[in-house]
């Protein structure tokens, strides 16, 4: 494996055990497969000094993962499962390649996301200026690594033949539409942040309503890639985030 710090190390671990257990046809090995190696690039990227505050991104990382993890182990245990990973756990085996991936990424940087920047963001963080700006410095820098990661993952589809042949076709269009909704749905989950953190600050029950909002808005986009048609070129014009609008 490629060398990466420890915590990381430890995620795309977890990953690969859980990708062992899947049967060949699953999927949900589609987006796993892609998710431990952007972990791992990430991963990689903090050891290169990508990154103004590694650790912090390391910690972030961590984080994040944990998230999608849980949700994964709850959705094989039967247990109680977040809305928009519900409806991606759920999709149809036989969903093409590209869909599946698409589904895990929606779920994860709209509803994830956001918790994953409070988790490791402090209220005192909030506070400062600097430290705010050199975290949402570090927050967009990933956007260099996941813009990197498109024309590999890219091509493993079409490798693997998850793509259809209109897919291949547009191949080149649909690698700018994804750096562009990625970049695009970051400045939302920045936005989204700013919100559940206020909402934070007001107490417990205020964050768990914002929270419960952020929920629906992610499900329901989730749900829209199970639309037919070519889903690149749609979140092109439509987008791919959600923002959560001004509290009631």
């Amino acid at each position: 494996m490629t060398h990466v710090p420890e915590g990381v190390a430890a995620v795309v671990t977890e990953m690969q055990t859980r990708l062992d257990a899947l049967p060949a046809g699953s999927g949900l090995r589609e987006f796993l497969g892609t998710y431990q190696r952007t972990t791992t690039a990430v991963g990689k990227a903090i050891l290169d000094g990508r990154f103004e505050d590694g650790d912090w991104v390391e910690e972030w990382d961590v984080v994040f993962a944990r998230l999608y993890l849980d949700a994964y182990d709850a959705h094989v245990g039967s247990g109680l499962v977040p809305r928009p990973w519900r409806i991606a756990f759920e999709a149809p085996a036989d969903l093409p390649a590209l869909r599946q991936v698409l589904l895990g990424i929606n779920a994860h940087v709209n509803y994830d996301l956001p918790q994953a920047l409070l988790r490791v963001i402090s209220d005192a963080d909030f506070a400062d200026p600097a430290v705010l700006a050199k975290r949402q410095r570090d927050h967009e820098a990933i956007d260099g690594v996941l813009a990197s990661r498109v024309a590999a993952e890219d091509d493993q589809l079409t490798v693997s033949g998850g793509k259809s042949l209109l897919d291949r076709a547009l191949q080149p269009l649909n690698r700018v539409s994804s750096k562009r909704f990625l970049r695009e749905a970051r400045q939302k989950v920045w936005h989204n942040t700013r919100e559940l953190q206020a909402a934070r600050l007001t107490g417990q029950a205020a964050y768990d309503v914002r929270l419960g909002e952020l929920e629906v808005l992610s499900a329901a986009r989730v749900a829209d890639l199970l639309a037919p048609g070519q889903v690149l070129l749609r979140l092109a014009v439509a987008g791919f985030g959600v923002v959560l609008p001004p509290p009631a």
